[in-house]
């Protein structure tokens, strides 16, 4: 099963959202290219519009927009995503993920393009707070679990 890691960025509020993707939305995102537009339903976000800005792969290796195709290639790279020049005219040898997404990618970028009724931290904080609630019961069993050792 295919699990992602999306960060949609608020550009009105200038804030990063962190939500997982798994199941059946998460196989609808492979094959998508960076610069196409997606429905918000796949990330949780119903009403949205979302744009693919980029990614990374399971060793991160960060995507490119300008290299066609899945897989990873080695680059004589000058500028751009996945190496910063130390001085001028410098030119190195990456590797670089292709601008599609596939099983071995872990993160997805996304934008938002067209905003819903509702806010992003509300339709958001429903999974954030399910989950904090899993973890404060667990949290709770833990001194439980520790007084019946000590006896």
């Amino acid at each position: 099963m295919v699990e992602f890691k999306v960060v949609v960025n608020d550009t009105k509020k200038g804030k990063a959202h962190n939500v997982s993707v798994s199941g059946h939305h998460a196989n609808s995102l492979i094959g998508k290219k960076i610069g196409d537009e997606v429905d918000g339903i796949f990330v949780s976000l119903p009403g949205y519009k979302l744009i693919i800005t980029g990614g990374t792969d399971k060793d991160g290796f960060a995507m490119r927009y300008d290299l066609p195709g899945m897989g990873r290639r080695r680059l004589l790279i000058s500028e751009g995503k996945g190496f910063k020049a130390r001085e001028e005219g410098m030119r190195k040898k990456k590797s670089v993920r292709g601008n599609t997404i596939n099983q071995d990618v872990v993160q997805i970028n996304m934008k938002v393009v067209k905003y819903s009724s509702r806010p992003i931290e509300n339709l958001i904080k429903t999974e954030e707070k399910s989950d904090e609630k899993a973890e404060e019961k667990k949290e709770e069993k833990k001194p439980a679990e520790e007084k019946k050792e000590e006896q």
